[in-house]
């Protein structure tokens, strides 16, 4: 697995892949005799007076990408994903793995994480024990406890300071895209390589708890009875217990939740954004690779 970038870059501090190719950077490779359409600024005087014919210079390109994490950590991302899994589990294993793969390419990753009341940098780092401190970060920042997700607030974050041309793993839930975030997104786009990643939602409606599950059902304040185990994470409250056990409530969530995951797909691929939906911690290889080989497809 390797990660495919679109834009080329300014200057050699920009960087892309360290790669076998012979490219002009600062690492001397080897000599060879002149061609026609060499450069003759890359001609070794030294070399060709001590060889007796024109030689020149040969260089490792050195490219290196700047992978930024961008993770929601509000408490959206404190909830019970798709398969029943913590999404911050899902999201911590899927931004470790393409770190993961960065790093051993000899890319550079640093990560942004936000939510309501705001978003923080990390710097930039290579090594394991760095990327390892990102994802404790993001394992402390994801509680039930934390503030409401925003990532309409922590897009804007990175497009206001995010400089480095980069390429940016967005990871957070099922979220419907709003004008104003299609508005970040298309001058995130501008600049950077963006990839997007959605922990999916568990289906709360998919059966209803049953009766000897061991936690009886209780009244809400409105006097509805209502399911303890069963409530949204964002706004805290619970859900009541006749949206799962009627049928007709049950389909009409799930026609609308889908619905909303099909317009978001929609909406990010119109942007030029690759991005994929994944609902466990055993997707998440797949689920990388099928991103990454999206994006690698996309036209620029």
């Amino acid at each position: 697995m390797s990660i495919f970038a679109h834009r080329k870059t300014l200057d050699l501090l920009e960087g892309g892949y360290a790669s076998v190719h012979r490219g002009r950077s600062h690492d001397f490779d080897d000599l060879r005799a002149y061609v026609p359409g060499d450069e003759v600024k890359d001609i070794d005087w030294k070399a060709t007076a001590r060889h007796g014919e024109p030689l020149v210079k040969r260089y490792i390109a050195s490219r290196r990408h700047h992978l930024v994490l961008v993770v929601d950590t509000g408490r959206n991302m404190a909830a019970t994903s798709e398969s029943g899994e913590s999404k911050k589990d899902v999201a911590i294993l899927a931004a470790g793995g393409l770190a993961s793969i960065a790093a051993a390419h000899g890319d550079v990753v640093s990560m942004v994480v936000g939510d309501e009341t705001g978003a923080r940098a990390f710097p930039t780092g290579q090594k394991e024990d760095h990327l390892e401190r990102l994802l404790r970060a993001v394992d402390a920042r994801i509680t039930l406890d934390a503030p409401r997700s925003d990532v309409l607030r922590l897009l804007d974050h990175v497009a206001r300071h995010l400089v480095t041309r980069s390429l940016l793993l967005v990871v957070t839930d099922d979220i419907r895209l709003t004008e104003a975030h299609s508005a970040v997104l298309r001058r995130l786009r501008a600049r950077h390589d963006v990839l997007w990643l959605t922990i999916g939602d568990a289906d709360l409606v998919r059966e209803p708890v049953p009766a000897t599950a061991g936690r009886l059902p209780r009244a809400d304040r409105a006097g509805g009875v209502v399911d303890p185990e069963i409530y949204d994470v964002q706004e805290m409250a619970a859900l009541p217990a006749y949206v799962r056990s009627n049928r007709r409530l049950r389909g009409l969530f799930t026609e609308v939740a889908e619905r909303n995951v099909r317009a978001t797909e929609d909406d990010l691929r119109l942007l030029g954004v690759a991005s994929n939906r994944i609902a466990s911690e055993a997707e998440v290889v797949r689920g990388l690779l099928t991103l990454l080989e999206r994006h690698r497809r996309a036209e620029r």
